[in-house]
C-alpha cells in the first residue's frame, strides 16, 4: 500500500491510498482515520470510492447548472405547450374538459417523479451504490432493481388499467360541473397511460441521481413536452384536443427513454473485481487498530477518526429490505395530499363560468417557474443528503438544509417579486394570441399575482419535506402538515369562491400551503428530521421577504407608466431585480453571493471526479 500527499483543485490537502498496480484508491480529508499519524484513511474495502464520497462544492454547483438549464429549458417547452393549448384550442369548454384530464398526469409526476417515490428509492439506491462501492458479495444495485422494478412495474400497469376503466367516475368527482364531460373521459383514458411510463421514468431518475448522473434526468421535461407540443400540431386539426392527450401519452414514453441508455450503463456497463489482497490486509489491520480504541496519547483527532472508522467498519444495513410499505405509504399519501390541492381548486372551479379551469390552469403554470427553478440545488443535494444521515453526520445534514433553504428562499423570491409586479405583461406576451383574448389575459394575470403569495410556501414545502424523508425511516409528520394546509385551501377556497372567484380559489392556495411550509418548519427536529436552527432560518427569512415586496410594489410601479408590453415587462423586471439585489446587501443576505461565485468557477474550469453521463 502506498501512501502519498495530493490536493484536488479548490480543496484541502488529502491523503491518497492506492492498492495494487492500477492506481484504485480513495481520497480522505487530513485528520480522518488511517493506520499513519496525521492522516485518515478509511479500508480500501469499506470506503466509498470518488462517485461517492461526499461532493465538492464546485460539484453541486456544476450539477445544479446543468439541472437548472435543462429545467429551463423544459419549462420553456412547458410554456410552449400552454401556448399551443392557448392558441389551437382558445380557454373554453374543450380546454376545461382536457385540464381535467390533465390532472392524471400532475398528480402521476408528483408521485412518480418529483416528489413520492423518489423520496424512498434515492436513499435506497444510494445505499446501495455505497455497499457495491465497498466491492463485497454481489452487486446491491442490481440486486435492489431485481427485487423492485418488476413488482412497481405491475403496480403502474395495474393502475393504469383502472383509471381507463373507471375515466368516467373520475370525471364526475373531479369536475361534476363539467359541460362536456365525454370528452374529458376520452382524454382522461389517453393520459391514464402516464402512470406506467412516469413510473419508470421515475424509477429511472431516482437510480441515476443516486449515480450522481444528473444529464439524462433533468432532460426527461424536454422530451416530454417536445411529445405533446409535436402531437398538438400534428394531430390538432383531426383530433381536436384529444391530440394533447396523445402527446401526453408519447412524451412519457420519451421519458423513459431519454435515460434508459445511462441507466444500462450504470448497471451493466462495467464489472467490478475483488478487492486486491494488500487493500483487504490493510483494512483488516486499520479496522483491528481501531477496534482498540484511541491511546492516550493520540490526541482528540484521534478519537475522531477512531469514531469514524467505527462507522465505516460497522455492518451495512440491508438494500434488500431499503423499500418497504412502511417507507413508502407516507411518501405517497404526503405526494397525494399535496396534490389535492389542484384537485380542490379544479372542483371549485367547475362549478364557475366557462374559462375557469383554464384560467387558474394557465397562472399556476407560470407563477411556478420560479419555484420550480428556486428547487434544482435541492433536487441536485437530496442524495448528498440521504448520504450524510446515513453515515450519522448531523451537523454537516443540518448545514446542507440550511444553506439549501437560504439560496431557494432568495432564488424564489426574487421570482414571486417579478410575477407580481408583471404579471399582465406576462400573460399577455405568452398567450394573448388566437383564441385567448384580452379579457383572458386579465383574468389569468389577477389570479397568478395571487399565486406570487404563495410561491415561498411551496419552495419551503419542497426543500424541507426532503429532510424529513432522507433518513430512510418511516414519519408521518409531513403528512399531518400537509393535511392541515388541505384544509386550510378547502376552507377557504369553499367561503370565498362565490364572492371572489378564481381569486378566491388562488388565495386559498396560497394561505394553505403557507401553513403547510410553517408546519414543517416549526417540525424540524431530531427526532423527526434534521435539528436545524430554526429561529435563526426564520429570521434569515425576514429579510429576503421584505425585499420581494419593496421590489414587488417598485416593479408594479415602473411597469404600470409603461404602455408597451415589451418595454413594461423590460422595466419591470429590471426595477425588481435592482431594488432586490440593493436590499439584500442593505440587509445583509449572505446566502446567494457565494453560492453564484462558485457556480461561475464551476463553468470556467475544469472540475476533476465531475461526471455527468
Amino acid at each position: 500500500m502506498t501512501v502519498t500527499p495530493s490536493r484536488a483543485e479548490g480543496e484541502d490537502a488529502v491523503v491518497r491510498v492506492g492498492a495494487g498496480t492500477e492506481g484504485r484508491g480513495t481520497e480522505a480529508r487530513t485528520g480522518s482515520p488511517v493506520a499513519v499519524p496525521g492522516a485518515r484513511v478509511a479500508p480500501a474495502e469499506a470506503a466509498p470510492p470518488a462517485e461517492v464520497a461526499p461532493p465538492t462544492r464546485g460539484f453541486l454547483a456544476k450539477a445544479t447548472l446543468v439541472t437548472a438549464v435543462l429545467s429551463i429549458a423544459g419549462a420553456l417547452l412547458g410554456l410552449g405547450r400552454d401556448q399551443a393549448l392557448a392558441h389551437l384550442f382558445g380557454a373554453g369548454t374543450e380546454t376545461d374538459a382536457f385540464l381535467v384530464a390533465w390532472t392524471v398526469p400532475e398528480v402521476a409526476a408528483t408521485l412518480l417523479i418529483e416528489d413520492g417515490m423518489a423520496f424512498v428509492l434515492v436513499p435506497a439506491f444510494s445505499l446501495a451504490v455505497a455497499r457495491r462501492a465497498r466491492g463485497t458479495g454481489a452487486d446491491p444495485v442490481r440486486a435492489l432493481v431485481a427485487s423492485t422494478l418488476p413488482r412497481l412495474a405491475l403496480a403502474f400497469v395495474a393502475v393504469a388499467a383502472l383509471l381507463m376503466a373507471g375515466a368516467p367516475y373520475l370525471v364526475a368527482a373531479l369536475a361534476p360541473g363539467l359541460p362536456d364531460p365525454a370528452l374529458a373521459v376520452d382524454c382522461t383514458r389517453l393520459t391514464a397511460t402516464c402512470v406506467l411510463s412516469f413510473g419508470l421514468a421515475g424509477y429511472c431518475s431516482a437510480a441515476l441521481r443516486a449515480h450522481r448522473r444528473f444529464l439524462a434526468p433533468a432532460a426527461i421535461y424536454v422530451a416530454y413536452n417536445t411529445g405533446i407540443i409535436t402531437a398538438m400540431f400534428v394531430l390538432g386539426d383531426r383530433w381536436g384536443v384529444r391530440s394533447a392527450a396523445v402527446g401526453v401519452a408519447v412524451g412519457g414514453c420519451l421519458m423513459v427513454a431519454a435515460q434508459a441508455p445511462s441507466l444500462a450503463r450504470q448497471l451493466f456497463g462495467r464489472r467490478r473485481s475483488a478487492p486486491e489482497p494488500e487493500a483487504t490486509a490493510a483494512a483488516a489491520a486499520t479496522t483491528a487498530d481501531a477496534a482498540q480504541g484511541p491511546s492516550p496519547h493520540d490526541g482528540p483527532e484521534a478519537t475522531k477518526a477512531t469514531q469514524v472508522t467505527e462507522v465505516a467498519a460497522s455492518p451495512a444495513p440491508s438494500v434488500k429490505h431499503s423499500v418497504e410499505l412502511a417507507l413508502i405509504a407516507p411518501v405517497l399519501m404526503f405526494a397525494l395530499c399535496r396534490q389535492s390541492q389542484v384537485l380542490i381548486e379544479r372542483f371549485l372551479a367547475s362549478t364557475l363560468p366557462s374559462g375557469a379551469i383554464s384560467h387558474l390552469n394557465y397562472a399556476q403554470k407560470v407563477a411556478q417557474i420560479p419555484m420550480t427553478l428556486s428547487l434544482m440545488l435541492c433536487t441536485v443535494t437530496f442524495p448528498v443528503l440521504a448520504q450524510a444521515l446515513a453515515e450519522g453526520d448531523t451537523e454537516r445534514a443540518r448545514t446542507r438544509v440550511e444553506r439549501d433553504v437560504a439560496v431557494a428562499s432568495c432564488m424564489v423570491l426574487l421570482g414571486a417579486a417579478a410575477v407580481f409586479a408583471c404579471a399582465p405583461q406576462i400573460i399577455q406576451l405568452l398567450f394573448q394570441r388566437g383564441a385567448f383574448t384580452a379579457q383572458d389575459t386579465a383574468a389569468t394575470a389577477t389570479v397568478m399575482r395571487v399565486y406570487s403569495v404563495g410561491l415561498l410556501g411551496h419552495t419551503l414545502v419542497g426543500a424541507l419535506v426532503r429532510t424529513y424523508f432522507s433518513a430512510g425511516r418511516p414519519t408521518w409528520y409531513p403528512l399531518a402538515a400537509m393535511a392541515a394546509g388541505i384544509v386550510a385551501t378547502s376552507w377557504i377556497g369553499a367561503g370565498t369562491v362565490d364572492a371572489w372567484g378564481v381569486r378566491g380559489i388562488a388565495a386559498a392556495n396560497a394561505i394553505g400551503i403557507t401553513v403547510t411550509a410553517a408546519l414543517l418548519l416549526s417540525g424540524m427536529g431530531e427526532r423527526r428530521s434534521v435539528p436545524i436552527r430554526t429561529r435563526r432560518v426564520v429570521h434569515e427569512l425576514s429579510k429576503p421577504v421584505r425585499a420581494a415586496v419593496c421590489a414587488a410594489v417598485a416593479g408594479a410601479f415602473c411597469a404600470s407608466r409603461v404602455d408597451s408590453p415589451e418595454l413594461a415587462l423590460a422595466a419591470g423586471g429590471l426595477t425588481v431585480t435592482v431594488v432586490y439585489v440593493l436590499l439584500l446587501r442593505v440587509l445583509g443576505v449572505k446566502a446567494v453571493a457565494p453560492a453564484f461565485r462558485t457556480a461561475l468557477r464551476s463553468v470556467t474550469r475544469r472540475l476533476p471526479h465531475v461526471r455527468f453521463r
